[in-house]
C-alpha cells in the first residue's frame, strides 16, 4: 500500500509540470495553503470579491492535475507557493483543492489518496456530498482526514470547530461508511446529498460509494462523472447491486481496508472501473477522459439525461450563501 499511495495516478500526476512541485513545503497545512492560494470555489466567488462568468467557470470540468498547472501557470507564471489574487485563481470545487493536495503531498513521498463521501460541516443539516484529501501521518500511526478547501475565510463562514487538518471521521464521512450506517438503519438516507436541491438518497450514496472506489484505485472522477454501476435515481436498487455495494462499503468504510482485495474487486467487476469514456451530468454529454472532456460522443446514457444535475448537484453548493451559489 505504501508505494501505491505515494506514485502519482493518471489524475494527480503534474506530468511536464513536474518541477513545479520542487522546493514546495512538505507540511499538509503548508500545501493546503499553496492550493488555497491557487484555486477558488466556483461557488464562493463572490465571497473573495469577484463575480464569476460562464467561461470561467468552465474549468470546473478540468480532471487531470497536469492541466490544471497548465491553466495555472499561463495565468501567472509564478512558482506554486506565490498565492493568487482570488480572481486570477483556477476555479475548481472540492474536488480540485484534494486531487492538487494529494499530487503535492505524493511528490514529497507521503501516502495520500482522494477520498469521495458527504461533510457534516457546512450549516445546512444536511450532509453534503464533499471530497476531501486523506494522508498517512507517521507520527500518529494513522490515516487522517485533511479538507484543503477550508481556508480562514471559509473556517468563520461554516463557524468551523475543528482542525481541517485532522477532520473527524463522524464530520466527513466516507461514502462508504455512509452506505453501512444507512443498511444498518442508522441515517437517513435522504439527508445525504445536496441541500441546495433538497436531493438526496440512497442511489447518491451508492454513486459517491463508486467514485470513492475509483479514487481509492487512483482514478479521480470529478463529481458528476457517471458511469458502471452507478443507480438510477429514485428507482429502487436492485438486490445484485445491493450486494455489491454493501461488499464495497465493508472494504473501504475503515481506512486501513485491505488494498490488494479492493483492487482485485475493482479491476474484475466490469461495473466498477472507469472507462474511456464517461457521462459528464452537468454538461449532459459523454466526455472521453484522455481528453479532460474537450471531445465528446453525441449520446450517454438515457438515464443519466434525466438527472436533476443542472445545477451541479455533485458540488457542494451551501443553502445559506444566497444567489451566489446558482
Amino acid at each position: 500500500m505504501r508505494t501505491f499511495y505515494t506514485a502519482q495516478g493518471r489524475m494527480t500526476s503534474p506530468g511536464r509540470h513536474a518541477a513545479l512541485f520542487d522546493g514546495l513545503p512538505s507540511d499538509v497545512g503548508a500545501l493546503a495553503d499553496v492550493a488555497q492560494g491557487l484555486i477558488v470555489h466556483e461557488f464562493l466567488t463572490e465571497r473573495y470579491g469577484f463575480k464569476l462568468s460562464d467561461e470561467r467557470r468552465a474549468t470546473v470540468h478540468v480532471r487531470p492535475v497536469e492541466e490544471m498547472l497548465d491553466r495555472i501557470v499561463t495565468e501567472d507564471s509564478r512558482g506554486l507557493t506565490a498565492a493568487r489574487e482570488p480572481a486570477a485563481r483556477f476555479v475548481g470545487d472540492c474536488r480540485h483543492f484534494t486531487v492538487l493536495t494529494v499530487a503535492m503531498l505524493r511528490a514529497h513521498g507521503t501516502q495520500a489518496r482522494a477520498r469521495c463521501g458527504f461533510g457534516g460541516y457546512f450549516g445546512s443539516g444536511m450532509f453534503e456530498d464533499h471530497w476531501v484529501c486523506e494522508y498517512w501521518d507517521d507520527e500518529a500511526g494513522r490515516w487522517v482526514l485533511a479538507d484543503a478547501q477550508l481556508d480562514d475565510m471559509q473556517r468563520q463562514l461554516f463557524r468551523i470547530g475543528f482542525d481541517p487538518l485532522d477532520v473527524p471521521r463522524d464530520r466527513f464521512v466516507v461514502a462508504g461508511q455512509a452506505w453501512a450506517q444507512y443498511r444498518a438503519g442508522q441515517i437517513d438516507p435522504a439527508n445525504y446529498g445536496l441541500s441546495t436541491i433538497k436531493e438526496g438518497g440512497d442511489w447518491w450514496i451508492a454513486a459517491n460509494l463508486v467514485r470513492d472506489v475509483a479514487a481509492l484505485n487512483n482514478m479521480e472522477m470529478l463529481p458528476w462523472d457517471v458511469w458502471g454501476a452507478m443507480s438510477k435515481p429514485g428507482e429502487p436498487i436492485s438486490d445484485d447491486s445491493l450486494a455489491l455495494f454493501d461488499s464495497l462499503a465493508a472494504l473501504t468504510a475503515d481506512p486501513d481496508f485491505p488494498r490488494p482485495q479492493l483492487a482485485e474487486v475493482y479491476e474484475n467487476d466490469d461495473r466498477l472501473p472507469v472507462p474511456g469514456t464517461v457521462f459528464n451530468a452537468v454538461r449532459d454529454r459523454a466526455e472521453d477522459i484522455a481528453l479532460s472532456g474537450r471531445e465528446i460522443t453525441p449520446l450517454g446514457p438515457l438515464w443519466a439525461r434525466v438527472l436533476p444535475f443542472c445545477v451541479r448537484v455533485m458540488v457542494f453548493c451551501p443553502s445559506n450563501l444566497g444567489p451566489e451559489c446558482g
